[in-house]
């Protein structure tokens, strides 16, 4: 498994006139928490664009607990808990302190420039092995 922790500062721009943040700033706090997960094993997203490589969206949903606020510090936990194929999926734990806000889920295959389906990089396979944790919970 690879665990990282990513954290937020809830922006005002970010909330709705009911003094909640809106729904969709979730999957951008996900998508924060990929590329900073790339960044800590090695590889950038931008390196993986660079090499002609894309990772869209294939699914992703959220489930909404308790809402998140203006100037609320928040921590995103991103977990891979099986390691990629053809795609690579992902889960996500939001927190204000101890207080689980929300989950999400998203999932991403390898696409080229043409849109046809790629497997992941062998050296990328390598650098998620290298970061991996076998011994969670020991």
């Amino acid at each position: 498994m690879i665990h990282t922790s990513t954290n937020v500062r809830v922006r005002y721009a970010e909330t709705d006139r009911m003094d909640v943040v809106y729904h969709s700033n979730y999957l951008v706090w996900f998508e924060t928490a990929r590329i900073q997960m790339l960044d800590q094993i090695g590889i950038p997203y931008r390196e993986i664009e660079a090499r002609g490589l894309f990772l869209p969206v294939l699914t992703v949903s959220a489930e909404y607990k308790s809402p998140a606020r203006f100037d609320d510090r928040l921590e995103i936990h991103l977990f891979m808990r099986k390691k990629p194929r053809a795609r690579m999926h992902f889960d996500y734990e939001v927190y204000r302190e101890s207080e689980l806000l929300a989950t999400g889920q998203s999932s991403h295959g390898f696409m080229d420039l043409q849109g046809k389906g790629q497997r992941p990089p062998e050296d990328l396979l390598a650098k998620i092995e290298s970061a991996w944790i076998t011994d969670v919970g020991a």
